[in-house]
Parts: C-alpha cells; sequence; structure tokens
C-alpha cells in the first residue's frame, strides 16, 4: 500500500513539472527555429512537445495504476502503466516518421533550404542541458519506486537531449556553409527517436502477452525455491510481469508422507523467499506429493466420503474396523495408500493377533484395485 502510493505521488511530481518545462521549451524552440531558420531545431520543438503528450499520459496512467485491486481487477491496475507505455512509444514512432518525411522532401528540394542563426545555435544549446537534467531527475524517481513507466518517461528526456546534441551539430555544420547538414541531422533525430519509441513499445507488447522473465532470472528464482527445506524439486515454474513488477507461480515436489499443515508452511517458505530474494511481488505455491507432469492420465480417484463408503463395504465382515480412530488417505501414482489408526487398548483384548488384523484388512482390500497398500497402527 505504502509502495503504490511513494509510486503515484512521484509519478504526479514528475509527470506535472515535467510538463511544464516541456510546454515551455518547445514553444522556445518551435519559435526560434522558425526566426533562426533551423528545420532541424523545429523538428526538435515538436520532439519536446510530443513530451508534453507523454507526461499527460504518465499523470493519467499513474492516477489509474494507484488505485487498489478491485473485483474487476482483482491484480490491481499496474497495467495502465504499460498501456501508456506502449501509447508513448507509438507516440513517438509517429513522430519520428513526421520529422524523418519533411526533412527527407527538403533535401530533394534544395531550394527550400536555409542557413541557421546563432540563436537557433544557441537554443540548442540550451535544450541540451535542460533535457539532461530533466533524464536524471526523472530516473531518480523511477528507481526508487520501481517504476517502468517513469523510467519510460526518463528516457524519453534523454532522447530529446540526444536529439538536441545531433541538431546542435547540424546546426554548426549548416552556419559553417553546409546548409543541408541541418535537414540531415532532422533525419537522425527521427531515427533515434524511433529506436527509443521501438524499445519502449516493444517492452510494453512483451508484458502484455505475459512473456516471462529472462533464463538467467529464472534460473535465480528455480534456485532460490530449491534452497528451501523440504522442497525435493519444482516444475511447472511461470512468470510474468504486470506493471513492473513480478508474478510466478510453480509446483513444488515435497515428501508424500508429510502432512498438509507442514506443506502449507514449506510453500509460506517459498514465498517468503521470492519476495525477499528475487523481488517477486505475488507467488502462487501449489504443493505436490508427487510429480503431477508423471502422474497417470485417466479419471481422478475418488474423495474421501466414496472411499469410507467402499472401505465399509470391504470391511463388513471384519468388526474390529468399526473401531478404527483415525484413517489417512494418500493418492500417489493414481492410487490410494491408506493409514489406518485403532485404539491401543484393543492389543490387550484376550486372543487378539494385531498382525492377523492387518492380514485380513489387507486382504479384504485386494478385491479393489483403486487400493495400492495399508499401514495399521495402535496406539
Amino acid at each position: 500500500m505504502e509502495a503504490l502510493t511513494r509510486r503515484h505521488q512521484a509519478i504526479v511530481r514528475t509527470s506535472l513539472i515535467s510538463a511544464l518545462i516541456n510546454l515551455a521549451l518547445s514553444a522556445f524552440k518551435i519559435l526560434v527555429g522558425v526566426i533562426g531558420h533551423s528545420q532541424a531545431l523545429v523538428a526538435d520543438g515538436v520532439h519536446s512537445l510530443s513530451d508534453l503528450l507523454s507526461d499527460a499520459l504518465v499523470y493519467v496512467a499513474g492516477r489509474h495504476a494507484a488505485q487498489q485491486p478491485d473485483p474487476c481487477h482483482p491484480y490491481g491496475h499496474a497495467r495502465y502503466e504499460t498501456v501508456a507505455t506502449l501509447v508513448l512509444g507509438l507516440l513517438l514512432l509517429a513522430v519520428a516518421l513526421g520529422i524523418a518525411w519533411d526533412a527527407a522532401w527538403r533535401l530533394f528540394e534544395p531550394s527550400t533550404l536555409s542557413q541557421p542563426s546563432l540563436l537557433a545555435l544557441t537554443a540548442a544549446l540550451l535544450s541540451i542541458g535542460v533535457k539532461e537534467w530533466l533524464y536524471w531527475w526523472t530516473l531518480g524517481y523511477a528507481k526508487r519506486v520501481g517504476s517502468e513507466l517513469l523510467r519510460a518517461n526518463a528516457w524519453h528526456h534523454r532522447s530529446d537531449a540526444i536529439s538536441s546534441i545531433v541538431v546542435l551539430l547540424g546546426i554548426a555544420g549548416s552556419i559553417a556553409g553546409l546548409v543541408y547538414l541541418d535537414a540531415i541531422a532532422a533525419c537522425i533525430v527521427a531515427l533515434m527517436i524511433a529506436r527509443i519509441a521501438w524499445d519502449l513499445g516493444w517492452g510494453a507488447v512483451s508484458e502484455l502477452v505475459d512473456t516471462g522473465v529472462g533464463t538467467d532470472h529464472l534460473a535465480a528464482i528455480r534456485r532460490t525455491i530449491c534452497s528451501v527445506g523440504g522442497v525435493r524439486d519444482i516444475h511447472m515454474l511461470r512468470t510474468r510481469r504486470l506493471g513492473g513488477r513480478i508474478l510466478a507461480d510453480v509446483h513444488v515436489l515435497v515428501d508424500p508422507e508429510i502432512s498438509v499443515s507442514e506443506g502449507h508452511l514449506i510453500s509460506l517458505f517459498v514465498e517468503q523467499g521470492l519476495r525477499r530474494e528475487m523481488d517477486v511481488t505475488d507467488v502462487t505455491v501449489h504443493i505436490d506429493p508427487e510429480d503431477d507432469q508423471e502422474r497417470p492420465s485417466g479419471s481422478l480417484p475418488p474423495l474421501r466420503a466414496e472411499v469410507l463408503a467402499r472401505l465399509d463395504e470391504l470391511w463388513s465382515g471384519i468388526p474390529e474396523a468399526q473401531g478404527r480412530q483415525r484413517l489417512l488417505l494418500h493418492y500417489l501414482n493414481g492410487r490410494i495408500q491408506i493409514e489406518v489408526f485403532f485404539p491401543l487398548a484393543l492389543c490387550y483384548q484376550p486372543g487378539f493377533d494385531p498382525e492377523a488384523l492387518r492380514s485380513r484388512l489387507a486382504e479384504a482390500l485386494d478385491a479393489d484395485p483403486g487400493f495400492s497398500g495399508l499401514q495399521v497402527y495402535f496406539g
């Protein structure tokens, strides 16, 4: 709860401040680009304007992602961040295509090329400084609260800073007499923006289609689970990401003779280890007494009520069977192993033979192939 609150506050704070800065910076660069005759600076200003829209997306997505789980969204609303990141990537791609199209047209129409002024050069320098500061400031918040959306927005700022460096070189070259360098710089900026758009978009799509964590991370998760006492092996380990968080579910193989409560305790230790050491925030552990990947196919064995009815029928000719105190059922290899407990006082009755009783009970079970073994205890 506290982590979600911190994340929400960080997203709101950074998006509002970034929006104000981007609004002023984009207007300044576009205005100076027009006055200073720099197509590359105008393109860079449009790029900064796209940052303003991305800040709005971050703000809206952050507010939704901070909402608590509800009946319609039992896993929370973190995927709003993912969708916003995808939209941000698509936005960047559209900006890149627009800039590249305009710059390419100017290159093929030399009469439209013009020489930028020193004012445009100064504006590019200012843009580099401001956007680089925004990058580090936003990235710091992203690391503190673990938000991929803030990290994506930080890289959006970094892309603008890098593009401004290219613009600076293009303007400088054009002032030196190579007027086509300004348009070439605009094309390079477009390619850089397109690359960042691809990285952001692909990462968001991977999360939306439930792509698991990397091989190395998965191996580390496996080692963490297997290090828990009582875990014999694991299988069906699956992971996915949800708004920067990792979710996992796994089948854990334990000794088939342990109690339900001990199996539950082992699952708690598995969950605790993954949360503490692997930063897995949501874990579902399924305890298996046997590898259910190798379980014989076919219908499931009967539940306790039906088993007891069968035993009463099979043991109807054995009066002592009705005096049992407790019965444990072990479902293994598609069949049922039985542990039956009788009172110790039964052993002190005249003429009673414990081994004879066990033999009679076992012989009666032989008539039903669903049973595979019997253990008899007195105490």
